[in-house]
């Protein structure tokens, strides 16, 4: 096997030190934020019973998210406006000296959003953690970037080769960019979806890496009209069929069929019906479920063939998926 690369960008599944989340403001979800805080605390406990999960809070709201979310996660006062900390926080890689985090200068992806906040959130937990800081121009998030830890990356134009967040820069020189950020040998490049949704469509609810070589691939459920989204996910298969990763072995994609909308509990046109958008805990897979019992139940079995080794636990998310989310969207892993 080659050396290891310094900089690295792991992989999802290799050991975690700990994961972050956040604790949505009011001024976000209005209404609704007592259910979506509910749907966070119930990820929080969930995941800290097997891994240590630190939770940004305003100071105002500390008290009712360390009562929420039980002793078990540790509550940190750090200002946050919404929950997708797996965009706010910083990108972690392996360097020389061990752990740094990339800030990546998230800006509302794009500035649809005034995220005052969560745009300082990046410098601030690498101060709470003590982990080096590392800079960029690049403007973008952390739900971009999908690795296997031995140097490939998937990404989608969409999300960040764009003049909201890169106005003037190519997506080669982009690609520079994140090949010196990252340690990366191969990158690969997918359409994705421009201004249909908030975030424009980032990697991690169409294809995640399940080992080194395998895809799972986020594909329409039953009866489901092609669309724009459909065609997102047939545009990843055609180019994975074409490609190779960076030690030169083609992919074995593997689909990951939505529920039927019909069937699932949750609703609204934001709402995000993707299994893809699973955490890899140190010891679980968190995987949402929608209520369509058959397509949770195939979703699960899945996950259980390509992560025998952890346990996969379904948990309900219907207010973060409104919002246009997942589980993966709302938590982000601290590499050991």
């Amino acid at each position: 096997m080659p050396a290891a690369t310094v900089p690295r960008f792991p992989a999802e599944w290799e050991l975690h030190s700990h994961t972050v989340m956040s604790w949505p403001s009011e001024h976000i979800w209005a209404e609704d934020t007592r259910y979506v805080r509910k749907d966070i605390a119930r990820i929080a406990r969930t995941l800290a019973e097997s891994e240590t999960v630190m939770l940004m809070a305003a100071p105002q709201h500390a008290e009712d998210a360390a009562r929420s979310c039980g002793k078990l996660v540790n509550v940190a006062e750090i200002p946050v406006d919404d929950l997708w900390a797996r965009d706010t926080v910083p990108v972690f890689i392996e360097d020389a000296g061990g752990v740094a985090g990339i800030d990546m200068n998230f800006n509302g992806w794009g500035n649809k959003q005034q995220h005052t906040n969560d745009g300082a959130v990046a410098s601030q937990i690498l101060r709470e953690l003590g982990i080096p800081r590392v800079n960029t121009s690049l403007v973008a998030e952390g739900g971009s970037f999908e690795t296997d830890g031995e140097g490939t990356l998937l990404l989608t134009r969409s999300s960040i080769v764009n003049t909201n967040r890169n106005p003037g820069l190519s997506e080669s020189k982009i690609e520079a960019e994140l090949i010196r950020l990252l340690g990366l040998d191969r990158v690969i490049w997918f359409d994705g979806v421009v201004g249909e949704d908030i975030t424009d469509a980032p990697i991690d609810s169409l294809a995640r890496f399940a080992a080194p070589g395998v895809i799972l691939l986020d594909v329409p459920g039953p009866g489901s009209p092609e669309d724009i989204w459909s065609r997102a996910s047939a545009q990843v298969r055609q180019t994975l069929t074409n490609e190779v990763d960076a030690r030169g072995r083609s992919f074995e994609i593997i689909e990951l069929p939505q529920p039927d909308v019909a069937r699932i509990r949750g609703t609204g046109e934001d709402f995000l019906a993707s299994y893809v958008n699973y955490f890899v805990g140190n010891k679980v897979v968190l995987m949402p479920e929608f209520g369509d019992r058959k397509a949770d139940r195939r979703a699960r079995d899945i996950l259980t063939e390509h992560y025998p080794d952890r346990d996969i636990i379904p948990i309900r998310i219907d207010e973060i998926a409104s919002g246009g989310g997942g589980i993966h969207c709302a938590t982000h892993d601290v590499p050991a």
